[in-house]
């Protein structure tokens, strides 16, 4: 399973890189205004400054919600840097702009999926990614997890060959039942990768290690 960071956060994209294991990075319009980067000319150079830290793939999200506003939009955004991947909507005119961005050689990520029915046209429409939000359908009292799964199977079953990016991650939890069901990739915020790191058992163990080393010193 490849692991994302879900950040624009320069400083928390490093640091995870640093760790060897980050196979690329997703963004939206929320994420840059989190980290006070306004207009178009700065979101553009803040995705190929993150492009410069990254070897892998990055989501950018276009904010056009008809066809020919995607369509310009993605255009310009996968121009930015070999990497990008146009994020797009899960809309009636998403999954016309994925078709066309499908035809013409541009990978996409197609976002805002809460179910199975939307995750089989957008791999129909031949998206790179889609992205099920599972934190979000976990918030309105069902299975985030169960979504991923069902996803996985109707892929299995049809040789669809979108890769299910599961997103909205809470907590380290999230990640290990999505690497149980199938996810093809996870994209997390640093705290729920850095938490996998933790167990009370490791702290235990190497303080008993570092406390008898001391016996040899």
């Amino acid at each position: 399973m490849k692991f994302f960071i879900d950040t624009a956060n320069l400083a928390q994209i490093k640091e995870a890189n640093d760790l060897g294991i980050l196979d690329g990075v997703t963004t939206n319009p929320s994420l840059m205004a989190k980290e006070g980067i306004q207009g178009k000319d700065a979101v553009m150079k803040h995705y190929v400054d993150i492009c410069n830290l990254v070897d892998g793939d990055i989501s950018a999200e276009v904010i056009a919600t008809d066809f020919d506003g995607i369509v310009a939009e993605g255009k310009v955004l996968a121009a930015l840097h070999k990497n990008i991947i146009v994020k797009v909507p899960m809309i009636k005119d998403g999954i016309k702009a994925i078709k066309y961005f499908t035809d013409n050689g541009i990978k996409t990520n197609c976002t805002l999926i809460f179910s199975a029915g939307q995750a089989i046209l957008a791999a129909k429409a031949g998206a790179t990614y889609v992205s099920p939000f599972l934190g979000r359908i976990d918030d309105m009292g069902m299975d985030g997890i169960d979504l991923i799964q069902q996803i996985r199977h109707i892929y299995d079953i049809q040789g669809f060959q979108s890769e299910i990016l599961a997103a909205s991650i809470r907590n380290p939890l999230h990640i290990i039942k999505c690497a149980e069901v199938g996810a093809d990739v996870c994209t997390c915020p640093l705290d729920s990768i850095l938490g996998l790191l933790k167990h009370p058992l490791t702290d235990i163990g190497l303080a008993k290690f570092l406390d008898d080393a001391k016996k040899f010193a």
